[in-house]
């Protein structure tokens, strides 16, 4: 039971796995309209289809309608796969299958994108499912920017306006031990060792001074006071707090 998945009525562990050959074999039968042997071929690669929607599992969408956007994805890279070239066809079929459910899911994302920027996203798309299909590989932005007479700045920036934000505990690798989220490949540019080493640094300075010269610091800096509201509060001259304060930077520079 542990490896059985009920999706859309189907029980997934009950499917037939075909192996490459087979599945070649079976291809040439369909492009000549076997009908019956195209049935058995979709059936036979739906968990391919249940594999890639768990890579949008966070997304909040209801995983039946996710897997049957997903066969409608590999129904199509089945109708356009070329047996001439050396490549399996899951190689082939899970972009397509990704494609589809990105559309699905930009075509019903609440972020609103202009007019124009969402049309040049569709076409560079479009070019980009064309020369896939063409070529048995990706396209580069430069190829899909030739293509459309554009500047690649401009297929860049239509192509970002309408991907799917990305949470932060997404999961990118997962193997025996713990996962790795996109937040633990984020760069931290504050909190770094040497940021932090500088604020022990800071702390064990601010012990060496005096309290009078602590509280002059603490209420100029952390609580951004100005030099008069400190004299007022302390009770002496402002020209006192500028000194005070001045000695205890300096000694500061210096420990630190």
């Amino acid at each position: 039971m542990a490896s059985k998945v009920e999706i859309c009525g189907i029980n997934t562990s009950k499917l037939p796995v075909y192996k490459d050959a087979e599945m070649k074999q079976m291809i040439e039968k369909i492009k000549g309209g076997d009908q019956q042997t195209r049935e058995k071929f979709i059936m036979g690669n739906l968990r391919l289809v249940l594999s890639v929607i768990q890579r949008f599992s966070n997304r909040g969408e209801n995983p039946d309608d996710l897997f049957q956007v997903g066969c409608i994805g590999l129904i199509k890279a089945l109708d356009n796969f070329d047996t001439s070239h050396d490549v399996k066809f899951s190689t082939y079929a899970v972009p397509m299958i990704i494609g589809e459910l990105r559309r699905y899911l930009r075509d019903n994302n609440s972020i609103r994108v202009s007019r124009s920027l969402r049309d040049t996203a569709y076409r560079a798309l479009s070019v980009r499912e064309r020369l896939t299909t063409a070529n048995q590989k990706e396209p580069s932005i430069m190829e899909i920017a030739a293509e459309l007479s554009l500047p690649k700045e401009d297929v860049v920036l239509a192509l970002d306006s309408i991907q799917e934000p990305v949470s932060l505990f997404e999961p990118v690798f997962h193997d025996d031990g713990d996962a790795i989220y996109i937040m633990d490949q984020v760069k931290d540019t504050k909190n770094t060792d040497a940021r932090w080493i500088e604020n022990l640094s800071l702390s064990e300075a601010m012990k060496k001074l005096t309290q009078r010269e602590q509280k002059i610091l603490t209420m100029r800096f952390f609580d951004g006071k100005t030099q008069m509201e400190v004299a007022e509060e302390i009770g002496i001259s402002q020209a006192q707090v500028s000194r005070l304060e001045k000695n205890a930077l300096k000694f500061m520079r210096k420990y630190v």
